[in-house]
């Protein structure tokens, strides 16, 4: 008998160090079907938002940390879009707010999510990102950069993944703990597992984490969709990787009418429902009134980059500063100022038509 407790604890203790782990079969659930996606969208409706972080804050730590977690800017902003008719919000984490403090992050993650339900608005976490800053810290985030847009937001995780080998297993049990923790909660539309894989010159190089992200989120099976947007035409292996491996299909889109609308032809192909989740330039053409009406259209969410203008600095164009910090005559994102004055009249008016019922 002591000999077989003995066996046993040496396997409990092997499993427990992850020494087993080459030998176990972890069962993952299959992409859904197009009937299961579309049985998904016929009971959301029609999805429009917005990319969506409190004005107050330069990134998603300053967003997330206890010390800046700004409710009641969340409170406000997000009933400016309810008033509006939005009924989404595209939101980014970062793993380093759950490395800090796992417990008080899924607490203020869900303070968020009741603010949101109390605006009738359903929310899509999106989890790593490949754009703007590579590296980051806790703590007290930069102040803007005078006219620069987006000069604090964060990669994630950025370099450090090429840095630290260890880190690819506490992005897993990040993952896995938030999707575990909000696996059956209907405030969530949706896990964006990750923005943009492959910008900011990475390419393939993030391939391996775009495959192990699908692998956590099919391993957790959460109630919620799981999906990859593409972006860029050229990163054909990722582009073929996320489309084959999403529940639903999303996409970005910053071009005029005409590109926009030979983007969604393409996609539709594959028969499952669209999502555009960033769009809205008004520089590129990608405006309210040419591409959110065609959007409702071809029953495409549409989530545009930005709300309220404040501390991401998303009024600039991405590569066009104004060193002095002046307001631009044209606004390149952004619908609301701070006061909750919108920029354009006109474009929340259009918004509404298509999104009040009378």
């Amino acid at each position: 008998m002591r000999q077989v407790i003995v066996k046993v604890s040496i396997l409990l203790l092997c499993f427990a160090i992850g020494a087993c782990e080459k030998n176990q079969t972890i069962e993952k659930r299959e992409v859904w079907s197009k009937e299961r996606a579309k049985a998904w969208q016929d009971d959301i409706g029609w999805l429009c938002g917005a990319n969506f972080i409190p004005s107050t804050a330069i990134n998603q730590l300053e967003m997330w940390q206890e010390e800046t977690f700004d409710t009641l800017t969340i409170d406000r902003e997000l009933g400016w879009a309810e008033f509006i008719g939005m009924n989404a919000m595209r939101v980014y984490l970062h793993h380093l707010v759950w490395q800090v403090d796992s417990t008080g992050f899924k607490q203020r993650m869900d303070q968020y999510l009741s603010i949101a339900e109390k605006h009738h608005i359903g929310t899509i976490f999106v989890f790593f990102d490949d754009c703007w800053n590579p590296t980051y810290q806790p703590g007290r985030q930069p102040e803007p950069k005078p006219g620069v847009h987006n000069s604090g937001w964060v990669q994630d995780p950025g370099e450090l993944i090429y840095q630290d080998t260890a880190l690819v297993k506490v992005l897993e049990h990040y993952v896995k703990d938030i999707l575990s923790h909000f696996s059956e909660d209907d405030r969530i539309l949706m896990w964006d597992l990750y923005n943009e894989p492959g910008n900011s010159g990475y390419g393939n190089r993030s391939m391996p984490l775009v495959e192990k992200v699908f692998d956590w989120g099919h391993e957790v099976d959460p109630t919620q969709p799981l999906s990859c947007g593409v972006w860029n035409r050229s990163l054909t292996d990722l582009n073929k990787f996320q489309l084959a491996h999403s529940d639903i299909i999303t996409y970005h889109n910053y071009d005029n009418d005409s590109v926009h609308q030979a983007a969604i032809d393409s996609l539709k192909l594959l028969g499952k429902p669209l999502i555009c989740t960033e769009y809205m330039a008004r520089r590129n053409n990608s405006l309210f009134s040419n591409i959110t009406p065609m959007l409702k259209a071809e029953n495409t969410g549409a989530i545009n980059w930005g709300l309220v203008s404040g501390k991401s600095n998303t009024i600039y164009a991405w590569d066009e500063p104004v060193p002095d910090g002046s307001e631009p005559e044209l606004w390149f994102h952004d619908i609301f100022r701070k006061d909750g004055t919108p920029y354009k009249q006109e474009e929340v008016d259009m918004i509404k038509s298509l999104t009040v019922k009378n």
